[in-house]
């Protein structure tokens, strides 16, 4: 089930064969501003539940990601080198070199009538966007969660996308039949922290406002503030307000987590840190000297930071990923208060 759009081109030199799939993919631009630089592969999925390594520890085993790379070009993406799967970089790449399984609602259909699955949870959104921009043309969200509403199956979403608001109906059809709940990843309100390192990310208001939406219909739906980058987005005055705004908008749970750069995110965090703010290089380098993670008193000071302004119980949890293809970080549900890191 796959539209052909009329703005959409394709060039058949482009054809490539990436690992993983048996036949070629079809590589197709669009005409738009948004995607002038982009290509998108259409391939053809075996399967779309992702199994989740029990080591990953988190609250639930599957996810489905739709779309592989991501067009946010969010700088600190720690998703990045799952890319070099494709034989593809995490850099440039990443964000411009989309893969779209254009057949996985009709996948994930077919896997969730089988007599073995047994309905455990599934999480939208735990490494690319299901909702970046390319998803406004394919659609394929919208037959995802058709299936799982006919599956009475549970499931999640983290995006930073409002295109969710779409879907909403969908979403309520869900919740009637099994959970359902939506978290919106906002990192910063102050704009030039946002374009700088979210260049191509709708509004954070608009993130905030498709929030209160969100709640207001009935679906349970948190604010994620992640990351948390010393020295850019962590003043306490842009947390609290951040904060405050979560409030505002009736989320039903808030959660942060420092910044970590794993594998190739180091040295393209590291790069961009250099021409965007070489007075913080000194401090990152010292922060990081010792691997990925900040050091345990500076991720304690940024979960009191969030956990001063928030209410008790509200906070979700979220493990850095191990760069193993399958093992992705995202929220779990909410967990005790001081549990944040």
């Amino acid at each position: 089930m796959f539209v052909r759009w009329s703005n959409l081109s394709e060039d058949s030199a482009e054809q490539r064969r990436l690992p993983g799939y048996r036949d070629p993919a079809a590589v197709r631009r669009f005409e738009a501003p948004e995607a002038l630089e982009t290509r998108f592969y259409e391939v053809h999925a075996k399967s779309v539940l992702n199994r989740v390594p029990e080591k990953s520890r988190m609250p639930f085993r599957w996810t489905i990601n739709p779309y592989r790379g991501c067009a946010h070009a969010c700088v600190f993406c720690f998703a990045r080198p799952t890319h070099k799967y494709l034989d593809f970089d995490a850099g440039r790449d990443f964000d411009r070199e989309i893969v779209v399984k254009v057949n996985a609602p009709e996948v994930l259909r077919a896997e969730l009538a089988r007599k073995s699955w047994k309905h455990e949870h599934v999480a939208l959104g735990t490494n690319t966007d299901p909702y970046q921009w390319v998803e406004g043309r394919y659609k394929l969200m919208q037959g995802i969660w058709e299936a799982m509403r006919d599956a009475s199956n549970p499931c999640s979403v983290l995006t930073k996308s409002p295109l969710l608001l779409r879907d909403l109906k969908l979403m309520l059809e869900i919740g009637e039949r099994a959970s359902f709940s939506a978290c919106l990843s906002i990192p910063t309100l102050d704009e030039k922290a946002w374009r700088a390192t979210e260049p191509h990310t709708p509004n954070p208001r608009a993130r905030l406002e498709a929030v209160a939406e969100l709640n207001r219909a009935g679906i349970p739906t948190g604010v994620l503030i992640a990351p948390l980058m010393p020295g850019i987005n962590d003043a306490p005055h842009q947390v609290e307000q951040l904060l405050e705004f979560a409030a505002d908008a009736g989320a039903t749970s808030v959660g942060g987590v420092a910044l970590h750069l794993r594998g190739e995110v180091r040295g393209i965090f590291m790069d961009w840190l250099r021409t965007q703010r070489p007075d913080l290089v000194p401090r990152y380098n010292e922060l990081y000297r010792r691997g990925a993670y900040a050091p345990r008193e500076e991720r304690d000071r940024l979960s009191r930071m969030v956990r001063r302004g928030g209410r008790p119980g509200a906070f979700w949890r979220m493990r850095p990923s191990t760069g193993n293809e399958e093992d992705e970080e995202l929220p779990a549900p909410p967990v005790r208060q001081g549990s944040l890191f």
